[in-house]
């Protein structure tokens, strides 16, 4: 667990954030603790998918059927509020680590540690898919270990991804590379079976220490995992026969989760468990990590007892007190968080028509978000995560065209529409989008025929050279999007003016590559682009921005209504 950083909320609902856990592509995760003292895993989505109306019903409906699923198996979700600023959900905690971290730590489980860890994910997966279900995302880092079985975890966020316009627009799904089954990354219809498929994956991985299907790039993952064969190693026996079973490419020829529980563990996994299932290293290091929570001390200690969640999860798995609500699915309280931040610097944005959905009025007020505490430390630096949505064109609400930004979603895309065995990388747009700016960039300028005042072709002027720094905001000032780094450099039309360095209040950091396309006496434009390596929550799509002096400051503005028309006035740092 990493310390809170300053910025990085401490509140979340009705919990204490203590440190985080992690963080991926679909979000961060913290320790949090509720004032009667119960401790539970809390996931914050990341800021840009509150922007989306879509995800934000998937995820309301995928939270309500997590909350149905119980069992031994599986960490109960105890409480959520897809409606706050920023989406979150809270599950039960479970002291101990993935799979993917012990096995990097320490190298292949021993078999009958492999027998119980895949006989308890079956029990899961059969719990699952009896209330017609599919988790979609089984993989080493979502299955923990602890000293009362393994843990799967993770439901409801990627399956309510899975569905979003903005993300599947270009035949992605959501998965992990090497994990996935191959009628997910075709792009088929997906059952219980792929859940299948990722688990004998996660076989292999835990008892050799390696992945099935190994590979340098998402795209030569995908084709491995359609077209070849997986490799299976040392892996031998009736392990390596149930691996190979279930690692069929086509869905009908797997096993049913059920039929793998009873061939590994004929009396319940619970009993292969009980006689102590992980290495004596692990259980060291499961005991020395519950201890260091026992020992976490907060600002606001409350004695330990009963907290009343919004509502209980499936047979009070996970000990949620009797006290709960007695509405069962309804959601917990939305986060508490101050006022948004001075929006002053979005009246410097260019003139400009309103696009899709940024008409005036058309952003509601915030709605309450996560709450960040005072001073230097954690919580110490005011910020807040007011994500508004506004409904754009035909109701649809505004969506991050960013999200398919990943190498993986061109290689999906690629097999998706039938290429079979070409499977190519892709960022953003193609090479003539690329080289021409997008449509929606504003076309070159050249010394002939420039308007009066423009000085396009010469350098950049000594006042926009150097590092800016300042906070940016979205959506007309309502939603703080984190610091803003740009430096600038002497530049032509056509070459790299310099490069853009958002970090958002999750700790996100998304690069743009800046080319100069027009300079006059009051303003620079740029055509920017999406870094090649950025993350999945970064836009790709070139779109033009403007550059400003404003006092001794310089003002950045982007004409780019997928992330809400960012601006920042920024302060020379370097």
């Amino acid at each position: 667990m990493q310390p809170l950083e300053a910025g990085e909320p401490v509140v979340v609902g009705p919990y204490r954030l203590l440190g985080r856990l992690g963080a991926g592509g679909m979000g961060r995760v913290y320790l949090g603790r509720s004032t009667g003292g119960r401790t539970v895993a809390v996931k914050i989505v990341h800021p840009h998918f509150a922007l989306d109306e879509e995800f934000r019903a998937r995820f309301r409906r995928e939270v309500e059927a997590a909350r149905r699923v119980g069992g031994a198996w599986t960490a109960p979700v105890l409480d959520a509020d897809p409606d706050a600023a920023v989406p979150w959900v809270a599950t039960a905690y479970a002291a101990g680590p993935s799979l993917a971290a012990a096995v990097s730590d320490a190298g292949p489980l021993p078999a009958h540690s492999v027998r119980a860890l895949v006989a308890g994910l079956a029990e899961a997966l059969t719990a699952v898919h009896e209330l017609g279900l599919v988790h979609r995302d089984v993989k080493p880092s979502n299955v923990l270990l602890t000293l009362d079985g393994p843990l799967l975890i993770d439901f409801g966020i990627a399956r309510a991804v899975d569905g979003t316009a903005s993300l599947t627009s270009s035949g992605v799904s959501i998965g992990s590379p090497g994990y996935m089954s191959p009628e997910q990354i075709l792009g088929k219809g997906v059952t219980g079976a792929a859940d299948v498929f990722s688990l004998g994956a996660v076989l292999a991985y835990a008892a050799t220490g390696r992945p099935p299907f190994p590979g340098d790039s998402s795209a030569a993952l995908l084709y491995k995992v359609v077209h070849e064969e997986p490799e299976l190693g040392a892996l031998d026996g009736e392990l390596r026969g149930l691996a190979a079973h279930c690692l069929a490419k086509e869905p009908s020829a797997r096993p049913v989760p059920a039929d793998i529980a009873r061939r590994l563990a004929p009396d319940g996994a619970a009993r292969l468990v009980a006689g102590g299932w992980l290495p004596g290293a692990l259980v060291e290091q499961v005991s020395r990590g519950a201890v260091r929570l026992l020992n976490l001390e907060t600002a606001d200690a409350a004695p330990s007892g009963p907290v009343g969640f919004s509502s209980p999860s499936v047979g009070g798995t996970g000990g949620v007190s009797a006290g709960a609500g007695a509405g069962s699915g309804a959601f917990g309280p939305a986060p508490v968080m101050p006022a948004p931040r001075d929006a002053a610097v979005a009246d410097a944005r260019p003139e400009q028509g309103p696009g899709p959905g940024t008409g005036a009025g058309s952003s509601p007020a915030p709605s309450p978000g996560l709450r960040p505490g005072p001073g230097p430390g954690p919580g110490k630096i005011s910020v807040t995560l007011a994500a508004g949505s506004a409904p754009g064109e035909g109701g649809r609400g505004r969506r991050m065209s960013c999200t398919v930004a990943l190498a993986v979603a061109g290689a999906l895309a690629a097999v998706s529409v039938g290429l079979g065995f070409l499977i190519r990388p892709m960022i953003g747009g193609g090479g003539a989008d690329r080289a021409s700016g997008g449509a929606h960039s504003p076309a070159p300028s050249t010394a002939t025929g420039s308007t009066p005042g423009d000085t396009t072709g010469t350098a950049v002027p000594d006042r926009y050279l150097g590092t800016w720094e300042g906070q940016g905001t979205a959506l007309d000032g309502t939603l703080p999007i984190g610091t803003f780094r740009l430096t600038v450099h002497r530049a032509r039309v056509g070459e790299e003016l310099g490069r853009l360095t958002q970090t958002d209040q999750l700790g996100g950091v998304c690069t743009d590559i800046l080319t100069l396309k027009k300079v006059t006496t009051t303003t620079i434009v740029a055509t920017s682009v999406g870094a090649k390596g950025n993350h999945d929550g970064c836009n790709p799509a070139p779109h033009p921005v403007e550059l400003k002096p404003t006092g001794a400051d310089l003002t950045y503005m982007s004409d780019s209504s997928a992330e809400g028309n960012p601006v920042a006035r920024m302060s020379k740092a370097e």
